[in-house]
């Protein structure tokens, strides 16, 4: 009887057992108990059989927070195109001041503006002021296009660019940041550049400028280049009359110069491509366009000193960019003469300008033989009272009710 009743106890303790591990007939058995997750529905964790247990899963417990979200491939690649054109905060927000010696960190909320002085092609010219030191400056905003690592190398290279701080014919360099894709370059404020004031002098006084007064500019400028060139290796690229800056002081200097070829390379895209050339025919020449040295600068430097000294750009007018270019590079140099249009010049002024203007790159001279010349030697020893000059031309210039700033810098 025992035995029996032992058998029976063993018997109805084993039924459950059986029938909760049967697999023998899958159809006949109740669903499974997870398929919700493949839904990822609301009662998640939860089963849905009224016999079982209520199970709760850890990694889905938090159903309430956001979902992530997954955009689909044109968002993001519109998303990734738009990241390439912002600059990551850190380089947006703060920027180095190098001013009397000491070192600012700021930002544009540092800086009130005055006002607009210039624009071009690049972008504005705003004149503001540096709130903590009162310190009045010009800020140059250029449209940049140049991702995040490009910014790095030209935040390097503008503090290389501060050592230029110690020649005093190059426009004192402050310092830099980046704000919502411009480069703002903070730089000495002159009073007026040379391309505003030849203008004035030639088309509203109907003068001209002393050629002591070209000798002392094109004696800064040489020095300038030649100080870039030997001292931080750098290639101006781009001079021209609203490069070359003036103030009361009877200060001549050079600002704009070859920062980075990522930059420059980047402004080069989106300035006007009608605009006067005064780039070396090596440079416009597809064949040597890649091997131009600092000669092609006192390309440049001729063409400037033959317009001022004129008053008239050395080309005529073209038709077309096409024409400007092919003439600049198939056609004769411009020269100067001793009795140019009815302006008389020295021979020393007229053999310089015309050497700065030889077409044969390797047969033009470089700075330190340019520093030699009987013109630049001469301009030297001249005393003149450039302020002097300047000034009277600038009060001139309110009197007729022109601003000594250009809005047409090229």
């Amino acid at each position: 009887m025992a035995d029996e009743i032992n058998n029976q106890s063993s018997q109805g303790t084993r039924r459950p057992v059986i029938k909760a591990i049967d697999l023998s007939q899958p159809s006949n058995s109740a669903p499974f108990a997870f398929r919700p997750l493949s839904s990822l529905s609301d009662k998640v964790g939860t089963a849905t059989s009224p016999n079982r247990p209520k199970m709760s899963l850890p990694t889905l417990s938090k159903t309430k927070e956001p979902p992530l979200v997954i955009r689909s491939h044109s968002s993001s690649r519109s998303k990734s195109r738009e990241n390439k054109l912002k600059t990551c905060p850190t380089m947006t927000s703060v920027g180095k001041l190098q001013i009397d010696g000491l070192s600012y960190d700021f930002t544009s909320e540092d800086m009130q503006d005055l006002g607009e002085i210039g624009r071009g092609g690049f972008g504005t010219v705003n004149k503001m002021i540096h709130r903590s030191t009162g310190t009045v400056v010009a800020v140059k905003r250029i449209r940049s296009t140049v991702d995040e690592k490009e910014q790095k190398i030209l935040l390097m290279d503008l503090d290389v660019i501060m050592k230029s701080n110690e020649n005093q014919y190059i426009v004192q360099f402050y310092g830099a940041l980046f704000k919502e894709g411009d480069c703002w370059i903070c730089m000495e404020l002159m009073d007026t550049c040379l391309d505003k004031f030849y203008k004035f002098v030639y088309e509203r006084l109907k003068t001209r400028i002393p050629e002591p007064i070209l000798g002392k500019i094109a004696l800064a400028t040489v020095n300038a280049l030649n100080y870039l060139k030997e001292e931080l290796k750098i290639i101006h690229r781009d001079v021209k009359p609203s490069n070359i800056l003036l103030d009361k002081g009877g200060n001549i200097k050079l600002c704009d110069f070859g920062i980075s070829g990522q930059l420059v390379d980047s402004i080069a895209r989106t300035k006007d491509a009608g605009c006067r050339p005064y780039m070396a025919p090596e440079r416009i020449d597809p064949q040597t366009a890649k091997g131009y040295d600092v000669r092609s600068d006192v390309w440049s430097l001729g063409i400037t000193l033959m317009e001022v000294a004129t008053g008239h750009f050395p080309y005529k007018k073209w038709s077309s960019v096409f024409d400007q270019l092919h003439e600049v590079v198939n056609g004769d140099a411009p020269r100067l003469t001793t009795n140019h249009n009815a302006n008389v010049f020295t021979a020393e002024f007229v053999d310089f300008v015309n050497t700065c203007l030889i077409k044969q790159e390797n047969q033009r001279p470089k700075y330190k033989q340019l520093l030699q010349d009987p013109f630049i030697l001469r301009a030297q020893k001249e005393v003149v009272d450039v302020a002097a000059y300047v000034t009277e031309m600038m009060d001139e210039m309110a009197n007729n009710g022109i601003s000594a700033f250009t809005t047409n810098l090229q």
